[in-house]
């Protein structure tokens, strides 16, 4: 009777092809993490006060614990995740006052932006954003938000990476990270509101783009200013709480 090979006989082979598989496996740098993170925010699948376990960061990048806390460092001075001690990491979750500031800085940041991207670019550039904005009716004609919200960002970094301003470029890329966080947040859900905020966002950007090719500057400055004022006026911001009654005047004994 033959016997049955033992199975400790495959194990080797078995470890063996792990390690292949592992070694096999690119190994990220922190800026791969960082972008994945990034995009994760930006495709609406990081919601604000999802928490963030090093532990499974670590394991799901493939690399140590230690790789991640940088990562989730510079995202906190990014304002798109907030650290907080004896708590660890979450997506931010930006308050009312935070999603004004963050769209008037907008509007100082990429006025001279697309002034800029007018000078300087090329009919490959103005189809770039033709393409986009295509691709966004098309993801908002399939109810695919996510994408259509990634599109739009995807347009004004555009302008703004082809401006030739690293810095300013730099900045509105920060924005546009948190603006995403500021829109899963406090845009509109349903009604009326809900479908004109959809329906806006497409118009806009082919009224800029026309401007653009017209090469007509103050006219595509005063359109992306009334854009994001637009996008901005649509946020349902929460009531504010009624601070109740003064304890001195509800308390206080009268003179």
């Amino acid at each position: 009777m033959s016997r049955m090979p033992p199975r400790t006989a495959t194990r080797p082979a078995a470890a063996a092809r792990k390690r292949q598989a592992v070694a096999a496996t690119p190994v990220l740098s922190d800026q791969d993490i960082y972008d994945r993170m990034i995009s994760a925010v930006l495709d609406h699948r990081l919601l604000p006060g999802t928490k963030l376990i090093e532990d499974r960061l670590a394991e799901a990048f493939g690399v140590s614990r230690t790789r991640i806390r940088p990562v989730l460092v510079r995202l906190a001075n990014e304002h798109i995740v907030t650290l907080t001690p004896n708590r660890g990491a979450t997506v931010a979750q930006p308050t009312a006052q935070e999603a004004r500031e963050v769209f008037e800085v907008r509007r100082l940041v990429e006025a001279p932006l697309v002034e800029r991207f007018i000078a300087q670019a090329d009919n490959a550039d103005v189809q770039l954003l033709t393409r986009c904005i295509r691709d966004e009716e098309a993801a908002r004609s399939a109810g695919d938000m996510r994408r259509a919200i990634r599109l739009s960002g995807d347009f004004h970094l555009h302008i703004a990476e082809r401006s030739g301003h690293a810095t300013l470029g730099g900045v509105l890329r920060e924005m546009v990270s948190r603006t995403s966080l500021i829109l899963m947040a406090y845009s509109p859900t349903h009604g009326r509101a809900a479908e004109e905020a959809t329906a806006c966002g497409c118009q806009e950007h082919r009224a800029l783009l026309s401007a653009i090719k017209l090469r007509d500057p103050k006219e595509a400055v005063r359109l992306m200013k009334e854009h994001l004022s637009r996008l901005e006026a649509q946020l349902v911001f929460p009531a504010e709480r009624d601070p109740g009654p003064d304890l001195v005047d509800l308390f206080g004994v009268s003179a």
